[in-house]
C-alpha cells in the first residue's frame, strides 16, 4: 500500500516538474504566475483526494464521498490573480486548508456597501466603512462580478424545491430602509421558519415588499407551496390582519397560533405601568395549565377577575382565547417554541445587526444579497447543530391532531 502511494506520489511529482519545464520554455507564457496556479491547483486537487480518500475515478473501500463539480475561486497573490477551481463534494463540505474561507455574509455586505458608495446613497456611517476597508478605489466591474456571484447563490436557494412536510411555519416579517425613485423608503423583509418530520428546522423562504399586505403575504405562501410546502398543521406569527387572511387562503386546513408575547405586549398596552406586572402575572397563569381544557378555564378566571378594572384586556382574553391556546393541542414537548415567535428572534437580531451597518440599502436586491446570505449561513448551521425538535415527539404528529381553525371564514 506504502509502495503503490509513493509511486503515485512520483508520477505526480513527474508530471508537475514536467509541465513547469514547458511553461517556463514558452516565452509568451507569465511563468511565475502560471506555475503558481498550476502549483496551488495540484495542491487543492491533493487535499481533496485526502479528504474524499479515493483519487478521481478510483475505487476503494476508503472513500468517503465523491466529487460533484468545482466552484470557482480566484485568489489574489503577489504574482497576480489566480483563478483557481475549488472540488465540491456531494456529502459534507470541502475548502482548501491554506485558503482563508470568506463567510458568505461577510463578502455580501462588502458588496453592499461598495454597491452603495458607487451610487453616492450611503450615509456617512457607510463612508467610514469604506475607509476602514480600505476601499477608496472601488473597481465597478469587481463589485457587479462579486454582486452577480452572490446573487446566483441567494436565487438558488430562494427556488430550490421544499422537501417533505412541514408540521410548523412560523412567520415574521422586519423593516428595512431602502432606497426607491430617489426617496428612502420603509420595506418589509418577510421570513418563513419551518420544521420538518425529522425535527430539523430550517429557513424555507424570505421576501421582499412594500408592506405586510394581504396580497404580498398570499404571494409569499402560494410560492412556498408551490415549491413544495405542506403539510402545516400550525402556523405561528403576529395577529397582522392580512397575514391571517393569507393563511387562511393558502395553508388550507393549518391552525393559527398568535404570537404569545405579541399579545401580551398588545393586552399591556391597556393598562397603566404601575399594574401592568400584576396583570402580566395574571395572564401567565393561563399559558402554564397542563392542557387546553383547564387552560380554557383559567383563562375565564382571569377574565372574570380583570374585567373590573380592565375590561379591554378581559374582553381582549376572551376574543383571542382560540387564537392564543392553538399550540396546547400539540404535543406538550414543543410548546415551549411554537407558543410565539421567538425561534426567529436570534435570526432576526442577525438581520437587524447587519442591516444596520449599511444604513440605507440602495435598491431590493441588496437586501435579498446581503441578508439572504445571513440566512444561508443560518440555514447551514442550523443543519449541523442537533435537532430542534426530537423525532420521537415529532412522531406525535403522526396520527390526526385534533386541531381548532382559529380564523374565522374569509368573506
Amino acid at each position: 500500500s506504502e509502495g503503490v502511494t509513493t509511486m503515485a506520489a512520483a508520477k505526480r511529482n513527474v508530471s508537475l516538474l514536467d509541465l513547469l519545464h514547458q511553461m517556463g520554455m514558452d516565452e509568451d507564457a507569465d511563468f511565475l504566475r502560471d506555475s503558481a496556479q498550476l502549483l496551488t491547483q495540484r495542491l487543492i486537487e491533493l487535499e481533496a483526494t485526502e479528504r474524499i480518500g479515493a483519487e478521481r475515478y478510483e475505487r476503494t473501500s476508503e472513500r468517503s464521498t465523491y466529487r460533484n463539480g468545482y466552484r470557482d475561486r480566484p485568489w489574489e497573490t503577489r504574482v497576480g490573480k489566480l483563478d483557481l477551481k475549488i472540488p465540491k463534494v456531494r456529502e459534507g463540505a470541502f475548502f482548501p486548508s491554506f485558503l482563508e474561507p470568506r463567510k458568505m455574509a461577510e463578502k455580501a455586505i462588502l458588496s453592499v456597501v461598495q454597491e452603495a458608495y458607487i451610487h453616492g446613497v450611503s450615509t456617512r456611517k457607510v463612508d467610514d466603512l469604506v475607509r476602514a476597508l480600505g476601499l477608496d478605489g472601488i473597481d465597478k466591474s469587481e463589485v457587479s462580478r462579486i454582486a452577480r456571484e452572490l446573487d446566483e447563490e441567494v436565487n438558488l436557494f430562494l427556488n430550490r424545491p421544499i422537501e417533505g412536510p412541514y408540521p410548523y411555519l412560523w412567520l415574521d416579517a422586519t423593516y428595512l430602509k431602502v432606497r426607491s425613485d430617489h426617496r428612502v423608503v420603509s420595506k418589509a423583509l418577510v421570513i418563513a421558519l419551518g420544521v420538518k418530520m425529522t425535527g430539523e428546522r430550517e429557513i424555507v423562504g424570505f421576501a421582499i415588499g412594500p408592506c405586510e399586505s394581504e396580497p404580498f403575504w398570499h404571494e409569499f405562501l402560494k410560492d412556498l407551496v408551490s415549491r413544495g410546502l405542506s403539510g402545516v398543521k400550525l402556523v405561528i406569527s403576529d395577529a397582522h390582519e392580512g397575514l391571517k387572511k393569507a393563511i387562511q387562503k393558502a395553508l388550507l386546513g393549518a391552525s393559527w397560533q398568535r404570537c404569545t408575547v405579541h399579545f401580551m405586549r398588545n393586552a399591556l398596552a391597556h393598562v397603566p405601568r404601575a399594574a401592568q406586572q400584576m396583570v402580566a402575572a395574571y395572564i401567565r397563569t393561563v399559558f402554564a395549565q397542563p392542557d387546553q381544557d383547564t387552560a380554557k378555564a383559567q383563562l375565564g378566571q382571569v377574565a372574570t377577575t380583570l374585567e373590573g378594572r380592565f375590561p379591554k384586556v378581559a374582553r381582549m382574553l376572551r376574543e383571542s382565547q382560540e387564537d392564543i391556546l392553538a399550540y396546547m393541542a400539540f404535543p406538550k414537548e414543543h410548546h415551549r417554541q411554537i407558543h410565539s415567535t421567538n425561534p426567529l428572534e436570534r435570526l432576526n437580531k442577525e438581520i437587524k445587526r447587519r442591516a444596520d451597518v449599511v444604513g440605507i440599502f440602495p435598491n431590493d436586491d441588496s437586501v435579498l444579497r446581503l441578508l439572504g446570505s445571513v440566512m444561508i449561513e443560518q440555514n447551514d448551521e442550523w443543519i449541523v447543530l442537533r435537532r430542534y425538535f426530537s423525532q420521537e415527539s415529532m412522531s406525535k404528529l403522526l396520527p390526526s391532531v385534533d386541531t381548532t381553525i382559529a380564523l374565522p371564514p374569509v368573506e
